[in-house]
């Protein structure tokens, strides 16, 4: 006798439901997109245990009769799709029929419905495959659906679920995707008796965001958009100050489907290049609207992975319209502090200490500026009406009061309160823009070493010497060989004629080494240029002289975003006339 079996429909829904129903949260995302499909205006979840216990979403959408609610649970029964010319052109956030049957198989399912305009109710249960008849009975318009005890037949996925808190987590995480390209429709989250979130349809994306998140990401948040080439995106992207230490705050929705794509998430990546520390991930809420023919959701069972039938078109789109926005938009970090902490009256008296400490100071570097200026000795300052000024340029007056505090940072007075400059970081950044439109003109502008200073090599570093030369040579640095494992520095460029030629070279060669095995060309190009302009830039602990703050300060308006280093880190810090007066109680 043979030993292949043909298994029965309820081992088939069994087997099919472990791709389709990982947790109690798969549940909620099956069936609140079954109530988005059925055109719901108000739907409301209830969940006990994490979803353990009872799973319950009741919607007012079209509801079904009698014929399609006992339908519904069969396998693979959809109203979605008709033909496979319709797989071309899905629409809607369901379409497989794979959902209800899954979810009936591993649980105690009770569904009851109504049409529009009927005045049928029916009532279907369906507890781990077995099935009862469709039976009438009283309930409102729309469909409710509960799922109760799940996994309960089936004790070896049941002891995978987490707590009961953890599972909720994810039921939470799940509702917000869906309520944030929803945000039409009145959605309740209720968990053990107890309303998690209440949000009202029609609210606008930024407050569904201050519900869902709260006001410190929704305020800072800065919108873009863009429609190019049968793509519309719209975007909300995060300032640095709300970045994260991973990407679960990346929240992309693909025609009202939230989708996770690596070709987007490196677009995203890309954009933030040099807005964030290389370790951070931007928060952001990303729509794209495409044509429906243009891309394929049937590649995976739960529906979030998409496949673009031109994914680079999509990359560039993205990243175009996000970096543009990123590089026009001033980034300086506002400072806002709390006057209800614990330390409110400490940092109170040390600003008034500080303040009062560096008055007559103050007041002297202003009286020196001054005198320098009414004799006429610097030049600079005579060329710089011929330039874009920035904000805190806007009056000669104003831009004359800085200071530097412990050789590191400078503080200058604005219109609206005083910014803290990072000397070093500023700077960096400003030689990371110059380095980087110099060498996309040509290699860099390099000095003849009066003496060649020389260093020996291993291997690795020859073979990387070999592999990097015209990169090397782009920089502006002449190496030659000078003996068997000995090479010379002949010359170096003119921007960082304060870096010591050989520790550079020798730190280049290292970087080189570490990276150059694993990065595209472009990459590694930033990743040197990121190292030179740290290199070759002012140094914190390092004095500066008035026209020197000067200059650093008519550099930073000429310069594109700014509020960065080119390792991401701020550069300035705003404190506003207000937030001094409120910490001073004077308002």
């Amino acid at each position: 006798m043979g030993q292949i079996v043909v298994l029965d429909q309820n081992m088939i829904n069994m087997i099919a439901a472990g791709e389709v129903i990982e947790r109690p949260a798969s549940v909620v995302k099956e069936l609140l997109e079954n109530s988005i499909d059925s055109g719901s205006s108000q739907i409301t979840v209830s969940i006990e245990d994490g979803g353990k216990k009872l799973i319950s979403v009741s919607d007012n959408g079209c509801g079904m009769d009698a014929d399609d609610l006992g339908r519904a649970f069969e396998s693979h029964a959809t109203s979605k799709i008709k033909t496979s010319a319709d797989l071309n052109r899905i629409s809607t956030l369901g379409f497989r029929g794979e959902a209800l049957s899954s979810i009936g198989s591993v649980g105690h399912v009770k569904a009851v419905s109504r049409r529009k305009g009927s005045d049928g109710d029916t009532c279907f249960e369906i507890n781990c495959g077995q099935k009862d008849s469709v039976i009438p009975c009283s309930c409102d318009y729309g469909t409710t659906i509960e799922v109760r005890d799940l996994f309960y037949k089936l004790p070896a996925r049941r002891k995978f679920l987490k707590t009961s808190n953890t599972e909720s987590g994810h039921i939470i995480e799940c509702f917000k995707r869906i309520a944030l390209s929803n945000i039409n429709i009145d959605m309740t989250l209720i968990s053990n008796g107890r309303e998690v979130y209440r949000l009202g349809g029609n609210q606008g994306l930024g407050s569904r965001i201050t519900e869902l998140f709260g006001s410190e990401i929704s305020e800072n948040l800065i919108e873009s958009k863009s429609r190019e080439k049968n793509i519309y995106i719209s975007v909300l992207l995060g300032k640095a100050n709300i970045s994260r230490s991973n990407s679960n705050f990346q929240y992309i929705f693909l025609n009202g489907r939230y989708i996770r794509d690596k070709f987007i998430q490196h677009a995203i990546k890309e954009a933030y290049r040099g807005h964030l520390e290389q370790n951070r991930f931007p928060t952001i809420f990303l729509f794209i609207e495409l044509d429906n023919e243009d891309f394929d959701v049937n590649v995976h069972p739960t529906k979030i992975e998409v496949r673009f039938y031109n994914a680079n078109l999509v990359h560039s789109q993205i990243l175009s319209c996000l970096r543009e926005k990123l590089l026009s938009t001033n980034l300086d970090v506002e400072v806002k502090l709390s006057t209800a902490s614990a330390g409110s009256q400490q940092i109170q008296e040390a600003m008034a200490d500080f303040f009062n400490k560096y008055k007559p100071f103050q007041a002297q570097r202003n009286l020196n500026f001054v005198s320098q200026q009414g004799a006429g000795t610097s030049s600079q300052r005579d060329t710089e009406h011929k330039y874009p000024i920035s904000e805190m340029q806007s009056e000669k007056q104003r831009q004359s009061k800085f200071l530097q505090i412990h050789d590191s940072f400078i503080v200058t007075e604005t219109k609206e309160g005083f910014v803290i400059i990072d000397q070093h970081a500023l700077h960096e950044r400003i030689m990371y823009e110059q380095l980087k439109k110099r060498i996309s003109e040509g290699k860099l502008e390099s000095q003849k070493l009066l003496i060649p200073e020389s260093f020996e090599v291993t291997e690795q570093q020859l073979e990387v010497i070999e592999k990097n030369c015209k990169l090397i040579e782009k920089l502006g640095i002449e190496l030659n060989a000078f003996g068997p494992r000995t090479y010379a520095i002949h010359s170096f460029p003119v921007l960082l004629s304060k870096a010591s030629p050989l520790e550079f070279v020798i730190d280049l060669l290292d970087l080189l080494t570490d990276k150059y095995l694993n990065m595209q060309a472009e990459d590694l190009l930033d990743e040197v240029l990121n190292m030179t302009a740290c290199k070759g830039s002012i140094k914190a602990g390092q004095k500066l002289n008035d026209q020197e703050i000067e200059q650093l300060i008519s550099d930073k308006g000429l310069t594109a975003h700014s509020s960065r280093c080119a390792h991401g880190r701020p550069t300035v810090i705003k404190f506003s006339l207000k937030e001094l007066e409120r910490q001073f109680q004077r308002t």
